[in-house]
Formats: structure tokens, sequence, C-alpha cells
């Protein structure tokens, strides 16, 4: 029994963790240099003297991006810009089909709302967050003991700054720690190449190696005069960093370290069988059938109409993105029979526990709490998922239900004329962008496909009010009900409502609280927010128990170091260029070239169109600089562990400097969010030496090529 409880677990270790960067030097920073780093824990990130981390951005909250000049030069993935970048497009400009590129500043496009944020200080606020709080605390009063200690902590620590503070729980609870943060809104658009690089390979080649795609856009951050922060304006300057990447254009071998540091969304490396066993045998499988369902929507559409086309670019690339992961999510927990060895992990804690009873009697019954807890979440687990996937899909639904402050405020007088004028401005903003990007057609076709799968899927207690007596009308027939709602609706038409907000008055308020699609979004909210309460009551209490559960893992392997969950802040993930193997008899190179790019363009698929331009450059080999052995690089794999979140993150060599951007993980490798396998687990990067060859060959904007400070 005790051979079986410490067996060494090395498919935990290996290139395997997303560390704090403050905690590098006192984790992770010798088996960094064991495989080839060659710089100090100080150099990734120090509080007094300029570090990498001081050239990383969180992009708009979703994505990473790096500092590559002295002059506020940003770059980031192709998918991270997207939506900036259809922001600006038309039929007359379409940057998405054809490009974009400034060539002077006066040329850089705003983005309203866009933003990046700099960490500037990481801080263990444990003890702080924690006090008051004991071990019998309840879990209710727990939780508003910590938000106070939050608030007081986050007022305190921008009080008098232009900082923001963010202070997150690690190991469900057990630590906080606080992110100091400075936000600049004054982000420019400066380049982006055509779909047809910075997407190639499309929906087909989405998640899978190999990968032929230049995913990279160019934005720059401006400042004001003294180098702070500042809304757009005219006379803003280019921001000033502290540091910025140094550019390697020396390529990669096999076996180079490479490190990534990035802003990883959510992970979930704890979970225990049962709930892994629920997310891939109910929760993925629903989810992946209602989005095929959008897509279809989307899709035919799309492809009819240039304009849709523009319009819905984002999103369709939103909902087919996590579409594609979570099939090989499914595919790769079974492939490295993840949810084995969870059993294996609790059978052997479950023995750990035994061993000494009274010593560890706070875990005696934690396992059994776990798994009461995950059964009833998978009881609640569809209707929860449906609120975001199938009721939060409809646009009409979301975009009604804005209104619902404009009505109370017109209603509720005692506020005052100032907050009614505010709402109404806000509404009127918001419809503008609705329309901006809005089908009528689309949302339509929408709520026929997913009303079928919800009325088919959910029972009639999860229905929001006014559905189940629609379904007994139209006996049933989704399509008339769906259609009921858009042809009697003011809110799929934008005449209607900016006729409305200029002259807002009782019979419009009163027409606006009558219509159909204004009620079923308000009972849509109404019902969601009571589903949210059920499943957050379950989840709250699962926490707490994963807490206690991970608290007495780290205590049955105190010579291992657990790195906590992604959680959006700021992560160091280290590893080496690695192929692989993902199928019996098949194995991967770790790098792309563009050889591979003309061979997918002969074939008849509209993923694998290429710019004549880029043709032309490979037939004359003008590749310039940037290639190496004859061969132009276009991507390369490695093996750290990586997230979403990390879109856009550097990819640096062991000197630091930055040779790609990271932009995917291999198919096979996308549970990573649940285990990590260094056999399996890729991420996919972009080279550099392609970015440079499409910024200076192909674009002709040697000038940004100029602001670098680039290595052979």
């Amino acid at each position: 029994m005790l051979i079986f409880l410490f067996i060494p677990l090395a498919w935990l270790r290996a290139d395997e963790g997303m560390w704090l960067p403050s905690l590098v030097g006192e984790l992770r920073i010798g088996d960094m240099r064991d495989k080839g780093f060659r710089l100090s824990a100080d150099d990734i990130y120090h509080i007094n003297k300029a570090a990498i981390t001081d050239a990383v951005v969180s992009f708009g909250g979703f994505c990473t991006g790096e500092l590559i000049s002295a002059e506020g030069l940003l770059i980031t993935n192709h998918h991270c810009g997207l939506e900036s970048i259809q922001h600006h497009s038309s039929l007359e400009n379409n940057y998405l089909e054809e490009g974009f590129w400034a060539m002077s500043r006066e040329e850089e496009l705003p983005n309203p709302e866009l933003y990046v944020r700099f960490l500037r200080e990481i801080q263990d606020v444990t003890y702080t967050v924690l006090e008051g709080v004991e071990d019998g605390t309840a879990e209710q009063s727990r939780e508003q003991i910590i938000n106070k200690n939050i608030r007081e902590l986050q007022e305190e620590a921008t009080d008098g700054t232009h900082w923001k503070a963010v202070i997150k729980s690690f190991y469900y609870g057990s630590e906080y720690y606080m992110f100091l943060y400075e936000e600049f809104n004054d982000v420019r658009l400066v380049g982006a190449p055509p779909g047809s690089v910075g997407n190639f390979g499309g929906d087909t080649d989405n998640w899978i190696w190999p990968r032929h795609t230049g995913d990279f856009s160019i934005f720059r951050i401006y400042a004001d005069e003294d180098n702070h922060p500042a809304m757009y304006a005219e006379e803003n300057v280019p921001y000033k960093p502290r540091h910025f990447l140094p550019v390697s254009a020396g390529g990669v071998e096999k076996g180079d370290f490479t490190m990534v540091c990035g802003f990883p969304g959510n992970t979930n490396q704890y979970l225990l069988s049962s709930e892994l066993e629920m997310i891939v045998g109910k929760s993925l499988p629903a989810k992946i059938r209602i989005r095929t369902e959008r897509m279809e929507a989307m899709k035919d559409q799309m492809d009819e109409s240039g304009e849709i086309e523009i319009k819905y670019a984002a999103k369709y690339a939103h909902v087919t993105n996590a579409w594609k992961k979570w099939q090989g999510v499914i595919k790769g927990i079974d492939k490295v029979d993840a949810i084995h060895r969870k059993r294996d992990c609790e059978q052997r804690f479950a023995v750990w526990v035994r061993q000494d009873p009274a010593g560890r009697s706070a875990y005696e019954h934690v396992l059994d709490s776990l798994v009461y807890l995950i059964d009833k979440e998978s009881d609640l687990i569809l209707a929860y998922e449906y609120q975001r996937e199938i009721l939060g899909a409809i646009e009409i639904l979301g975009f009604a239900g804005n209104f619902a402050d404009m009505v109370e405020a017109y209603h509720n007088r005692e506020i005052g004329e100032y907050y009614l004028d505010y709402t109404i401005e806000e509404t009127r903003e918001i419809s503008e962008d609705f329309f901006k990007d809005y089908s009528v057609s689309i949302d339509r076709e929408m709520l026929r496909r997913l009303l079928r799968i919800y009325t088919a899927d959910l029972p009639e207690i999860h229905y929001p009010a006014g559905l189940k007596e629609a379904m007994r009308k139209y006996k049933g027939d989704t399509d008339r009900y769906a259609n009921y709602l858009f042809d009697n609706t003011i809110f799929a038409s934008r005449e209607k409502i900016m006729g409305l907000l200029e002259d807002p008055h009782q019979a419009a308020m009163n027409r606006i609280g009558t219509d159909p699609v204004y009620r079923l979004a308000k009972a849509c909210e109404d019902l969601s927010a009571g589903i949210r309460h059920s499943y957050r009551s379950i989840t709250d209490r699962k926490d707490a128990s994963y807490r206690l559960y991970v608290k007495g893992l780290r205590e049955m392997e105190p010579g291992r170091d657990f790195y906590a969950d992604a959680n959006g802040s700021m992560r160091i993930a280290y590893g080496q260029v690695r192929e692989y193997r993902p199928r019996d008899a098949v194995r991967y190179g770790f790098l792309t070239t563009l050889d591979g790019i003309i061979e997918k363009s002969h074939m008849p698929m509209d993923d694998y169109r290429i710019p004549e331009k880029l043709m032309e450059l490979y037939e004359q080999k003008d590749f310039g600089p940037y290639s190496a052995n004859g061969k132009l690089p276009v991507c390369f794999i490695a093996s750290s562990h990586t997230s979403g979140g990390n879109s856009g993150s550097p990819v640096l060599n062991a000197e630091g400097h930055l040779i790609g951007i990271n932009f995917d993980r291999n198919w096979e490798g996308t549970m990573s969010d649940y285990v990590y396998d260094v056999n399996q687990c890729r991420n996919i990067v972009v080279d550099i030496r392609y970015v440079l060859f499409i910024i200076d060959r192909y674009a002709g904007a040697g000038h940004l090529i100029d602001e670098m400070q680039i290595f052979p």
C-alpha cells in the first residue's frame, strides 16, 4: 500500500504549470535554468527595475499583448484584434479581407472600447483578506468578511493613484494575491495582415497542428504628454514603456527553452474524476450541439452577403473557437485516461487520510462531500448552461434587456432628470452599437433553432415566464412562436428604436413594457437569476470542499510545487520546443514553413486561399533575412502549459528575446485546462520571422521594423 501511495507523479511535473511571476524565483528558477534559461528571476519580475513583465499587457481583458518598441508598439494575435479590425471595416474598406497598414502615425486608427493593462506589482495579501475568518466560520459569513477586507485593501492600495487593484483567490480561497495595474485607454490599430494570412486555415485548421497561420496584429499605446494613461485625444503621444522585448530572428531548434508570459483565463486542474465525467459526458456535448446550430444559423447567411459576413466575422469566430476546442477536450481526456488518473489520485488521498485518522480527521469526509455536491450540480448543469448558450445567444433578448434601466428611471422621478437623461443617452449609444453589427434574419433563425433544443431538453420548471403558455398556444411549434416575437417587436427595427429614444414619452415607455421581446427578455433574466442562485449555492459549497481537498493534497505531497489554477492573473509557463505523436504511427515535427502554405493553397478550400502577392514572393524566394536554409518558417510548437487568455502572449527564448507569438494549442492537448500531459500538450506559436517577413516584404511597412530591436 505504501508503494502505491508514493508513486512519483512525473506526469504532473514535466513542463507543467502556470506560475505567478513573484514566485518564480522561489519555486521554478532552478528547473528553468536546467532547461536552458539564462536570465534571473529578477529579470522576469521586479518591482523596482524594468523586467519582462513590464513589457506584457492584458489586452482588452481577453488576450495578452507585448511591447516591441520604445514607441509603444504592441503586438498580439490577429484573432485578438479581430473586433477592432472588424469595427473599422466596411464593404469599401474591408480590412478583414485586405488587411490594414498605417504608413504614418496619423493613419493609426483609434478603438474607443479597447484598453490594455500593465501589471505593476503583486502582493500576497492572504493574511489581511482572511483576517476574522476562523476554521469554523460559516461559508456565507466567511464570504462577507473576505469581501469587506478586499474592498478595504483595494481602496487603500489605490487611494491617490490612477492604478487599479484586483484581488484574486487562489487554491479555492486558501490564498489571496493583489495585483496592481496601470490601465491605458488610447490603443490604436497600426497593422493587420489580410484574413487569408492572419486566419489562414480558418475553421479547418483551428486547434490543429501542423499550422500555417500568421496570427498577429499590431497596435500602439498612446499616453498624455507626461506618459500617463489618457482617453483618446489627438494630442496624445506614443507611450514610452519601462521595458520592451527585443526580437530574435535566430529561430528555434528542437529542445530549445521557451517561456510564455501572459494572462491565462481559467483552468481546473484539481477536479475530482466524477466532475470531469460530468463535464465531458454531459456539459460539453450539450454545448457543442447548441453551438453547431448557432454556427449554421450564421454561416448560411454570411456566405450569401458580404455585408453580413463583415458584421458577424468576430461573432462567428467566437462561437466556432470554443465549439472545436470542446471536441478536442473530450478526445484528449479520453486519450490520456485523465479520469482514471484522477481516480488514482483520489484513492491515494483516501489511503493517506486513513493512515492517520486522528491527525487527518479534517479530511475524512471531504471526498464524499464533493461527490454529493457534484451529483447535485449535475442535476442543474443543463439548465445553467442553456441560460448562457441559448437564452444568452439570442441577441435581441440581450438588447431589449438594456432598456430596463431607462424604463425604471422614467417611472421613478425621485432619482432626478439627470439620471433619466443619462440612461437615455447610454441606451442610445448601446442601440447604435447594436444595430451596426446586427442581422434580424440571423437572429430570427437563431431563435427558431435554439428554442427547439431548449424546449426539447429542459422540463417546464426551467422555462421563462410565458414560454410554457406560448408553447401550448402554438402547440409546441417553436418556429411560429419565434416568428410571432420578431413580427411584433420594435426591437428588431433601428428606425423604431432610435425614433423612440428621440422622444421617450409615457406612451413609448408603455410600448416597451408591453413588447413581447422585452417581456421575454425580463422573464429570461428573472429565470437566469434564479438558476444562477441555485447553481451558485452548490458551487460555493463545492469550492469550500475543494479548498479543503487541495489543502490536503498539498500536505500529502510536501515535496511537490503545487501551482494554482489560472484565474486571469499573469502567469509564467515554460517548456521546450518539442515534436509529438498524436496517434499510432503519426509523428509531427516542431516547425512549419511557407512551403506548407503553398501546398494547402492548391486545395479547393476557401480556408486555404492566399493573397496573390504572397504567392509571388514565394515564387521569387524573396524572403529577405527571415529564412533559414532556404525555407521561410511560419509556426512552431513547444510544451509550455497555456490556456485561453494566453492568445497573443510573447514566447521568449533563453535570453528573454521574442521568438514568437502564442496563438493556439493542439487539438489533442486542449484538455490541458483539466489535466496536462507532456506527451500530448503543445502550445502553437507563430514564428516571429514570419511576422517580420509579412510586415517587411509583404506589407512594405519597414518603418515598423525600424522601431524594433532585432537580434540575428
